[in-house]
Parts: structure tokens; sequence; C-alpha cells
């Protein structure tokens, strides 16, 4: 809903009255008495009880007029804790550090063990080895080491207890010495000498002990690292032993299912006949193999000869040179061929002087003709030859066929007692691997065993060394503390009792004003109406300064003011800033700008240029960069933003939620609205309180129906200023009065 009040009210309206003048009367004479005498009291000044504020200057008079009731406890606390100091025995301490790296040494490495394995080091394991140096068991071989039950310090009844401590012990505040054994007398006062931590991001730890005595304080920090050095070197020792007595039985029960095992799988092996050959396998199998392989030369061979044969012949009928390589590379047929080279070359010898039905010529051709005839003979022969080896082969392939058919069966019906057999040798090599194992390891801890010094997992690069300098008592520390303890306290009750009587309540006296018979008189004849307008108090104090003392009363419900306009919009905003700088002088008070066109809050502000509300519901700024400070005061001014910006970003929820997180920050919000033309009701009128500049042509009438108006629409009280501020309220210039 736009908050179209201006409108609504001004149909409303009873038409313009006269502006009333106001009625300045002449000087009276010395000897007349006025009308109305008000009280010649000043200004009262405002009380820091009354208001929350506290003033540091009182509390600091009242600290300086009790400062010997300060100083005096601060030098006797001074005196008494240097004179206690020097009073206690003093306390050495001497420190040893250990580095735990997890030594190994590569021959003694078992084999199994990667080096990575040894250094894995985190940080619960260097506190683990913290707590080794705490164990009671190292601390009763330091103390039976260096005899320290034999000393009155660290057994406090060899010298004599206290009555104090036997007082306490009675009572059951301490305990009792006498009800102690020997050893928890020592092992106490052991503990409470001694500290041992580990450096941060480190593998080093740190033993502290302290002593009366320097040279044993420094004894005993090297007699720990040194013992807990040895009890990990023993612990490994007595972990070799422990391994090498519980792997000894184990591999004599080993031996035994070993042998069970072996003798099972050869006994099954004999049964079945399933004798194992070359290469681990077994016979049926081996024979299998070779059968196969020489099926396979057998069908070879046949095939090789029987396309040999094929191919001769085809040669033979087709009357093409015989040129296969088996043909060529017969002996025969060489010399045939060498001979028929030989009468050839003579032939050809003889036709050059010869006819051709010369007897010479006539032989030499019959001679040719009869060698072609032999090498053709031959090379049948060759022929059948081959014929007769792919029949042998054939032959022989068929005998393996059937002896590999009949090795199928064979090994068929074998198949079920081979997996038995397989079965019993891996159950006999998992016994053998497992016996091996342990024999390695028995060995290996057998070898741990023998050596006197094994490696410990850390090594001592800083020994402890006599100190000459107590570390306890802190002298200067507990003195320092003491004394600046004391100031404060004797300082903080001082403070305490003045800021009690401050903010004590207080009677208050309201003084009325005189007024005289006659004008009482008058008075009664006339109807006072109901307060609606803010009048000035007449104690010399301005209309808003009046106010603004008004709004900052307490129980007074005014944490968000909107501040309206009937005429101005410049005279409204200029009367919501100086409002909001007078509540500023005592309250943290922030001025929102919601007006359409003025430029009041951005002149005021100390950055003219700072982002404003529109600019805040657009996203475009952080709630803290669109505060901004005043120039003159503690005021802090949000602006509207951006003139250009569309002013229905102003309808927003954003907008109500940001002026609640500024009501939880802030004593007092201040909306300067303006004309409050296109401003949402609920936003100007949630728990808000009015503050009205009317029109100065509007009459007594005309306010008192706005103001009705103000308050039919929700607000929650509504004051009726009679004018604007000036143009600079905020500077102590001459005072205003409503005409």
């Amino acid at each position: 809903m736009r908050f179209d009040l201006w409108s609504k009210i001004k149909g409303r309206l009873p038409a313009r009255q006269p502006r009333v003048a106001t009625v300045v009367a002449p000087k009276p004479k010395a000897k007349a008495e006025p009308a109305f005498t008000p009280s010649p009291q000043p200004a009262l000044p405002l009380q820091a009880a009354e208001y929350g504020d506290l003033d540091m200057r009182v509390i600091w008079r009242a600290i300086v007029a009790k400062k010997n009731f300060i100083i005096m406890p601060t030098l006797l606390a001074a005196v008494v804790s240097l004179a206690v100091v020097n009073m206690m025995t003093p306390l050495y301490k001497s420190e040893a550090r250990v580095l735990v790296d997890g030594r190994e040494n590569v021959f003694l490495r078992p084999n199994g063990e990667r080096p990575e394995e040894r250094n894995a080091l985190d940080p619960e394991a260097v506190t683990s080895q913290v707590q080794l140096l705490l164990s009671r068991d190292l601390a009763r071989m330091v103390i039976k080491q260096n005899k320290l039950s034999e000393r009155p310090e660290f057994d406090p009844v060899l010298s004599g207890i206290s009555p104090v401590k036997m007082v306490l012990g009675l009572f059951g505040i301490g305990r009792d010495p006498f009800r102690m054994t020997p050893e928890e007398r020592v092992l106490d006062a052991y503990y409470d000498r001694l500290t041992a931590f580990a450096v941060d991001k480190s593998r080093v730890m740190v033993v502290e002990f302290q002593s009366r005595d320097p040279e044993l304080a420094a004894r005993v920090a090297n007699s720990i690292v040194d013992n807990y050095l040895i009890l990990q070197q023993n612990a490994r020792q007595q972990q070799a032993k422990a391994a090498s007595q519980w792997l000894s039985g184990e591999i004599d029960s080993l031996r035994k299912k070993v042998a069970d095992a072996e003798q099972r799988a050869e006994a099954f092996r004999s049964k079945s006949s399933l004798f194992v050959g070359t290469n681990n396998t077994t016979l049926s199998n081996q024979q299998l193999g070779e059968f196969n392989t020489q099926l396979n030369n057998a069908r070879a061979l046949k095939s090789d000869a029987t396309s040999k044969a094929n191919m001769i012949r085809d040669m033979l009928k087709s009357g093409k040179p015989i040129e296969a390589s088996e043909v060529l590379n017969s002996e025969l047929i060489r010399r045939l061929s060498e001979q028929r080279v030989t009468l050839r070359a003579q032939l050809a010898e003889q036709s050059s002087t010869l006819l051709g039905g010369h007897p010479r010529i006539k032989e030499l051709k019959a001679q040719i003709a009869d060698l072609d005839k032999q090498i053709r003979e031959e090379a049948g022969k060759l022929s059948r030859s081959l014929e007769n080896d792919a029949r042998i082969a054939e032959a022989r392939v068929e005998s393996l066929s059937a002896n590999l058919d009949q090795l199928k069966r064979q090994a068929t019906s074998t198949n079920g007692q081979d997996v038995q057999l397989r079965a019993l040798d891996r159950e006999a090599k998992a016994e053998r691997d497992l016996l091996e194992s342990y024999l390695a390891k028995y060995r290996e801890a057998t070898a741990r065993e023998s050596i006197d010094a094994a490696p410990a997992d850390g090594r001592i690069i800083s020994r402890g060394i006599v100190s000459n300098t107590p570390n306890y008592p802190k002298k200067l520390p507990i003195v320092l503390i003491a004394t600046l303890a004391t100031l404060m306290l004797t300082t903080g009750y001082v403070a305490s009792r003045e800021l009690l009587r401050m903010t004590s309540p207080r009677v208050s006296m309201v003084v009325a004003p005189v007024v005289a018979p006659s004008m009482t008189a008058a008075m009664q004849d006339v109807a006072v109406p109901q307060p609606v307008f803010h009048q000035p108090s007449g104690l010399g104090v301005s209309e808003l300064e009046q106010l603004a003392l008004d709004l900052q009363k307490p129980g007074v419900a005014a944490r968000k003011l909107t501040v309206l306009g009937s005429g101005s919009t410049e005279k409204t905003s200029r009367t919501a800033l100086a409002l909001a700088r007078l509540l500023a002088r005592r309250a943290k008070v922030v001025l929102v700008d919601l007006s359409a066109s003025s430029q009041v809050a951005r002149a005021a502000s100390v950055d003219g240029a700072a982002p404003g509300l529109t600019d805040l519901m657009l996203g475009e700024a952080s709630f803290g960069q669109v505060i901004s400070k005043d120039r003159t005061s503690s005021l802090h001014l949000v602006t509207a933003g951006r003139a250009s910006a569309d002013r229905a970003l102003l309808q927003s929820p954003r907008l109500t939620l940001a002026l609640d997180a500024l009501l939880q920050a802030y004593d007092h919000v201040v909306l300067d609205a303006g004309a409050a033309d296109d401003l949402p009701a609920a936003l100007l009128t949630a728990g808000a309180r009015a503050v009205v500049v009317p029109d100065g042509t509007m009459g007594i009438d005309a306010r008192q129906s706005m103001s009705d108006q103000l308050r039919a629409v929700g607000f929650g009280d509504v004051t009726m200023l009679s004018q604007a501020a000036p143009v600079n309220p905020d500077e102590r210039g001459p005072r205003f009065v409503a005409a």
C-alpha cells in the first residue's frame, strides 16, 4: 500500500484558517507585575545515572582521592612478595633431549621389512615414547641408581614433617606422608620435579628435572635418558628371545606336518601310477605331447611328398621342362643334363658346316633325343618314389593317431586322480614354504638374541649440564605479579564503590512555575485541551532540544522516529538532521534518508559520494558501505542513494530487514520521510513515533486533525512541531519558540 497519507489528510482537513498573529505586549513598567512569572532557575544539567553514561573524570578523581588506600597495600605486597621469594629454597633445572628416529642396523633388519616401515613415526608414536619416559619402571630404575630415597629432598620424613602439612593431612586436605609407603613418597617428589614433553612438529623429546642440587639435577636427567635407551634395548632383546622360543616350537610341529603331507602325496602317486617325468609333468601327459609332435611331423611329410609327386607328374604330362628341385638335385639327371648340353653344343657347331641330312647331324639329334627320354624316365621314377614316401607317411599318421587316441582315453581316466595328486602336492608345498619361512625368522631371531646391544628407537642429542642459575622461584615476575594484582584489586575496589555511588537512585525535585492569581482565575474558565503540539519549556531551551531531552528520558519508546512534512521537503530533511544531531550527543543515532529530492543528508556526510539505500537494494554495496559519518557530530548517516535509481526499490522487503538491523545496532533510528508520497505505510508506522513539520499556513484545528489521522494510520505517538529547524541548528545560536 502506498503511503498516500497527505492526500487523505488534506482531503479531510477543514478549511484553512487565517494565520494567528503573535501579539507582543509592550514592555511593562518597572512597578507593574507581569501576568505570568516563570521560575528563574537555570537549565538542569544531565546526570550520568539518568542517561546511562559514565563520567570517567569522576572515577579518576575518586581514585586520586583514595591514593593512599591504593599505594600502601601495593607497596606492602611488593615488600612481602620480595621477602617470600628470597626465603624460598631455590631449585635448579637440567635438560636432556632425545631424538626418536627409529634407527635400525641394516644387517639386523628382517628381510621382509622395508626401510620406510621403520621410519614411519607419527605424532602418536612420539607421544607414546614420552609416556615411556614417565613410566614407573623407569622411575624406579633412576631412583635406585641415584639413591634418591636416601635424600630428604625426595623423602620428607627423613627431615621431619612440618606442622602445617600434618594439620592438612589430619583434615584430609593434603596427603599424610606417614600413611604413604617410602616408595610412594619418593615417587611423588620425583614426578613433581620431572617434566617430559615432545617438541611440536618434531621427533625430539625434552626431559627436564629440578632439584636443590644442580649436579643432582643434571645427573638424574642424564640417568633418565640413559635408562630409557636401556629399556628399549632390553625390550627388543626380550622380544627376539620370545620370538625365537615360539618359532622353535612351531618349527618342530611344522616339520612333522611337512613329512606327513609329502608321504601322503607320494603314496597316492605310486598307487595311481601318476609318475612325474621331465619338466615336472606326469608320464601320461609327457607321452601325449611326444605322440602329438610325431603325428604332426608325419602329416607334414605326407603332405610334402604328395605335393612334390603331383607337381612332377603334371610337368611330365604337359611336356614342359622338368625344373623341380628334387629332379635337378638327382645325380643321374645332373649327368644326363650335362651330356645333353655337350651334345647340343656339338650339334650347333656341326650345323654351321653340315646340312640337316648329314649322318653326323642325325646322330647328334638321336643322342639328344635319347638323353631327353632318359631324363623324363628318371623324373617319373622320382615321382613314383615321392608317392611311395607319401603312402608311408600316411600309414605312420594312422598309426600315431591310433596311439594318441589310446593315450587320450587313458589320460581321461586318470584326470580325477591327477586332481587329487595336485591337491596333495599343494598342501605339502604350503607346509614346506611355511616351514622354510619360520626357519629363516628363527635364524634372524637367534642372531638378534645373541647380540648384547640391540639398537634403540632413539638417540641422545643433548645431555644435561650443571646449571648455576636457579630456575625457581622467578623473583622478578612473582614480585611484579603480586604488586600489579594488589594495585588492580585496590583500584578496582575504589572504582566499583564510586560506580555504585554514581548509579544509586536519587530523589529529583520538580519545581513548578509560579502563576499569578489573575492568570489562574482566567484559566479556570477555559477548557484546556489534550496537549498535541510540542511547546518550548520556557527554560531557555529550543523546541528541538526540548524534544530531544524528552525522547531520551527513561521509559520513552522513541527508538524509531519518522520525520514527516506537509510543506517543503528541504525543511523536513533539515529538521530531521537537527533532531538526529541533538539525539547523537548522548546516544548512538543513525539518520536514514528516504526523501525523494532532498540533498541535506548527502551534504552533511563526510563522504558525499558514498552509496545509499538504492545501491544496497540492488546489491551493489554492502551494509557497512552505505553508513557514513556526519561532518560536525557523532551521527551516522544513510543516504537515499543514486538520484537516477528507481524509487520502487524502496518497496523491497529488504529495506524493512535493513531497518530492523539498524534498530538492533543503534539507540535511535531517525527516518527522513519527506512528504512520504511514495513510501509504504508499514515501513514508516511500524513501532515508530511521528514527528511532523507542518506547513506554516496550517491552523490549530488542521494540525489537530492531522495528528489524529497519523495516529489512526498506525503511529504510536505524534509530535507536531511549530516550525522547521534553522539553517544550522547544531550551532549554539538564538533559540526559536513556537509562534
